[in-house]
């Protein structure tokens, strides 16, 4: 009776609880940075904060720890006077944790670097160049006290996030991205104080949906099944939040007059795509991450996925005039079993609706290696990965037999001679905006 009630209590609070993404506010990849330049008496200090999702959490590690992340940091923070560099040491840091999705953890790092006295009117220049290829929120911020003035400055003095305590929601979707500043200001003539570090946690998440399964507390047999179903599950509602290529899918199958077993080979093969796109970000992210950022993958991978597309719609196209020009020069009798089936184009669109690995997937395949349950974790994305395909399949089916309902209904009608030419038509068009919107992220 107990293990029923623990299994109907994980899968409501499985399927209850949101299913995003990413369980920190602005994604699973980032690493949001904020700078206070803090104008002190004779001094200059610096007030830095670090709020490291999970997956740039998993990836440092314990150096975030030591003195020597510190230093990395302080030579990543360029502020100079009058075109000379001024030396930062750091004074103090802080470090703490909070649990994330699937059981891995987000981080905040917080620290104060100071500078050299100075005197007289100064001009300071502010670059933040820790992270650069990082995505997130970016902020700076300037203040003074203890007799110092700011004459002019580029940033204001309040933080729009509470140095990264609360995101407001409404910048979510186009956070803040600001990491220089330019700063007129007169020093005072007492000696600076340094700024007080607060500490305390980042940002409550949410965790939830597929992420959540790995971290279970207990496993038996029950428990896995169960949360191998849910992972499907999840899989298939993912399927239906926007992209994913079920309108390729569907204009494929019309333009090509596919057949339902060309439907299921489609999910197959988004299958494997989605799970060998997830393992690949997997290795990427384990073990080349000092040489290529995984989220800077995705712009190029949408651009391969649009340019498959484009191939793909042309392809169609192609055929489709072909097989019309055919039948109006009167040789319908080499072409009556032409159903412009494509072993190509049918790989090409199964992998372009798979090729974008969902970030919930890899933080599930992360956890799975930090919490020992490797076989898990790879069973919970194949389920995933079924899931998503049976939503595209599905899809497909609706696409194949609409298709030939309508073709009885009105068997020589031109809407319907028409049909797969049109459904090439919109492939090549997704296939063109998909490819021109990636197009700013990669360049």
């Amino acid at each position: 009776m107990k293990r029923a009630v623990a299994l109907l209590g994980l899968l409501a609070a499985v399927l209850a609880a949101p299913s995003a993404a990413s369980a920190h506010p602005l994604g699973n990849f980032t690493v949001n940075r904020y700078s206070a330049i803090e104008l002190s008496g004779d001094r200059v200090y610096v007030h830095y904060v670090l709020d490291l999702a999970e997956i740039p959490t998993f990836q440092e590690g314990d150096a975030v720890r030591r003195r020597e992340f510190s230093e990395r940091i302080a030579r990543g923070l360029v502020l100079e006077l009058g075109g000379r560099r001024l030396p930062l040491v750091p004074v103090e840091h802080k470090v703490s944790e909070r649990p994330g999705a699937g059981g891995l953890e987000t981080l905040r790092y917080e620290a104060v670097f100071e500078t050299n006295a100075l005197s007289g009117a100064t001009t300071l220049v502010f670059h933040d160049t820790n992270f650069a290829s990082r995505v997130g929120w970016k902020e700076v911020v300037v203040r003074a006290d203890r007799g110092a003035a700011i004459k002019s400055s580029s940033a204001p003095a309040t933080s729009a996030s509470n140095a990264l305590r609360a995101y407001p929601k409404d910048l979510l979707q186009s956070p803040l991205d600001v990491s220089s500043a330019r700063i007129v200001f007169e020093p005072g003539e007492v000696a600076g104080a340094p700024p007080r570090l607060h500490g305390g946690p980042a940002p409550a998440r949410v965790d939830g949906g597929f992420e959540s399964l790995i971290a279970a507390e207990r496993l038996s047999a029950a428990v896995v099944l169960l949360s191998l179903v849910v992972a499907a599950f999840w899989g298939a509602a993912h399927a239906l939040t926007p992209g994913h290529g079920k309108a390729i899918v569907a204009g494929y199958l019309v333009g090509s007059r596919g057949r339902p077993r060309h439907a299921v080979l489609l999910g197959l093969i988004v299958t494997v795509t989605h799970t060998a796109g997830v393992f690949a970000l997997g290795l990427v992210t384990l073990l080349l991450s000092q040489f290529i950022v995984p989220e800077r993958l995705y712009p190029w991978l949408t651009v391969a996925s649009g340019l498959l597309v484009v191939i793909v719609g042309a392809s169609v196209l192609r055929s489709r005039l072909r097989h019309r020009r055919a039948h109006s020069h009167g040789h319908q009798h080499a072409h009556g079993h032409d159903h412009g089936y494509d072993r190509r184009g049918l790989i090409g669109v199964g992998v372009a609706a798979g090729l974008l690995p969902c970030p919930s997937a890899l933080v599930v395949l992360l956890s799975a290696i930090a919490l020992h349950r490797v076989g898990l974790g790879l069973a919970l994305i194949v389920a995933f990965s079924v899931g998503l395909a049976a939503t595209i399949t599905a899809i497909g089916l609706v696409a194949v037999f609409a298709r030939r309902a309508f073709a009885r209904v009105s068997l020589d009608g031109p809407l319907v001679r028409a049909l797969p030419a049109v459904s090439a038509l919109l492939i090549l068009a997704v296939g063109i905006g998909i490819t021109v919107n990636a197009l700013p992220e990669v360049f």
